[in-house]
């Protein structure tokens, strides 16, 4: 969510659109990747979910850093990326987000009754529903972010203010992450 209101804020509502069709086009990929069974990979090996945990609050640590890192002059005027990029960027970042992997490895296939015919094709209507969902949801904050855009266009202190509270926000995840317990 971070990421999308983030290139809203950069690109605006468009950019924010294109950032939310990006992580639409990777919750399919994951679903594909889940209903061929990648899933019963993950249960099979209690350790990868600690793996994928400790990944995750590895990139949202990484994540957080980058928000406030010190920027030298030459960074200021930073060139805009083509809407493409950000597509690309957005699958790129949802494809390696261990949150994502997880929640499609773990947690949607609880959702699946093996009497009620193939699980495979049970995952992929359950993903392709969330990734619709997830992708009006995302577009929706990426419009959000463009109407940030324009507030912190209008007040610098704000703006000034902006990488700190994405720091904030992403530590705090990357905290519940940790004391995060495996699923039964």
């Amino acid at each position: 969510m971070a990421f999308v209101i983030a290139q809203g804020v950069a690109y605006g509502a468009r950019g924010g659109a294109v950032a939310a069709l990006g992580i639409g086009a990777a919750d399919l990929v994951l679903t594909a990747l889940t209903a061929g069974g990648m899933s019963a990979v993950l249960n099979a090996w209690p350790p990868a979910f600690d793996l994928i945990r400790y990944a995750g609050v590895v990139y949202l640590l990484h994540l957080a850093w980058k928000a406030v890192r010190p920027r030298s002059a030459a960074g200021v005027g930073v060139a805009q990326l083509s809407l493409r990029t950000v597509f690309l960027r957005a699958l790129l970042n949802s494809l390696l987000n261990p949150k994502a992997l997880l929640f499609f490895m773990v947690f949607l296939p609880q959702f699946v009754d093996a009497g009620r015919g193939a699980v495979a094709a049970q995952l992929l209507i359950l993903g392709g529903v969330l990734s619709v969902i997830s992708t009006v949801f995302h577009a929706l904050l990426g419009g959000m972010g463009g109407a940030a855009r324009r507030f912190l266009g209008r007040h610098p202190r704000a703006a000034g203010a902006q990488p700190y509270a994405l720091a904030t926000v992403l530590l705090l995840l990357a905290i519940r992450l940790v004391l995060m317990r495996r699923p039964l």
